[in-house]
């Protein structure tokens, strides 16, 4: 018989979230969107989406568990430890939803169950 995980999540995402997604976010945006996009996201509230679902919208690979940051992940869920809300970006543009922070920690809560709802803060990249 498999133990079901209870996955426990954090009431907010972690103030360090926000630093990370904007970096990654530089990559894809001009500074003046990045800046709004953080700034809508600090500000949205939480929503929650089925794992599946949104891996599916961000047309995203799956990591294995051998990825390094995705057993640290896995780890603190097993320890049941929380972990943090993930910050996500509707970009209508490409028709995908961008995981601007919270990548390892999806990877980390598919493995125990496809099905989880997670918490997350979704925002459009140009509202």
């Amino acid at each position: 018989m498999v133990k079901q995980i209870k996955i426990k999540w954090l009431q907010e995402p972690e103030d360090k979230n926000y630093p990370a997604a904007e970096s990654y976010l530089g990559l894809l945006y001009n500074g003046t969107t990045v800046k709004m996009i953080v700034n809508n996201l600090k500000s949205a509230q939480l929503a929650q989406f089925k794992a599946k679902d949104i891996f599916r919208a961000s047309g995203l690979s799956l990591l294995g568990v051998s990825n390094s940051h995705v057993e640290k992940d896995r780890n603190k869920i097993e320890n049941g430890k929380s972990i943090s809300p993930i910050l996500l970006v509707r970009d209508e543009r490409i028709g995908k939803v961008v995981i601007a922070d919270g990548y390892h920690r999806m990877c980390a809560v598919y493995s125990f169950n496809e099905d989880e709802l997670i918490p997350c803060k979704i925002v459009g990249s140009a509202e």
